[in-house]
């Protein structure tokens, strides 16, 4: 919608996506501000640690190329797999050259993911959607995200329109002392300001 010129902005894609998204539909969409950052996560209902996961566990990860490589990029800070180039926000399953616990990876529709934390060993998952299903990131995740993720949101623009008044005014709006405030009080460190 955004690039059809049905929307002037919109307000939800990271920089990884944002770029797989220009690659992969030919298209030039460009940031205007960063907001905020959902620490992305690692749950279990079977285990309290990542040093109980099993050898052999079922972990599900997000099929979309930008989650799906921050989930493996969490996955290898925390210890439990080695990325070739841990920086690579488009790393792959074929990107891990160790896997010690030999985890067994599925790929699921990130929305999906909290409805099957209950059938698998852990699942790595946005913070909107363990929200959505009751989670509290800073106390359930075994593993999150810290405060210097690259994967922040960004409101989003094209490159006609990034510099309209109307934009500049939004962007001035979404990183105020008011939304700073309202991001914490509301999300107690589940949902950080980027700014």
């Amino acid at each position: 919608q955004l690039v059809q010129k049905q929307v002037d902005v919109n307000y939800f894609q990271t920089e990884p996506y944002l770029d797989a998204y220009n690659r992969d539909r030919k298209t030039d969409l460009v940031k205007v501000i960063g907001v905020h950052i959902e620490p992305f996560g690692a749950y279990s209902r079977r285990f309290k640690t990542l040093d109980e996961v099993p050898t052999g566990a079922d972990v599900v990860i997000p099929n979309d190329p930008s989650n799906n490589s921050r989930a493996l990029i969490l996955l290898h800070k925390a210890g439990l797999i080695t990325l070739k180039d841990p920086t690579n926000a488009l790393a792959t399953q074929r990107d891990i050259i160790a896997n010690p616990k030999q985890l067994k990876f599925r790929e699921l529709d990130s929305a999906m993911l909290p409805r099957v934390l209950d059938q698998v060993d852990l699942a790595l998952i946005n913070t909107n959607y363990a929200l959505d299903a009751g989670l509290n990131p800073t106390e359930d995740a075994l593993a999150i995200e810290s405060r210097d993720s690259p994967y922040v949101n960004f409101l989003v623009a094209r490159p006609d329109n990034k510099d309209d008044a109307r934009v500049q005014q939004l962007a001035k709006a979404l990183t105020s002392p008011d939304v700073k405030a309202f991001i914490a009080e509301k999300y107690k460190g589940a949902v950080l300001p980027a700014f």
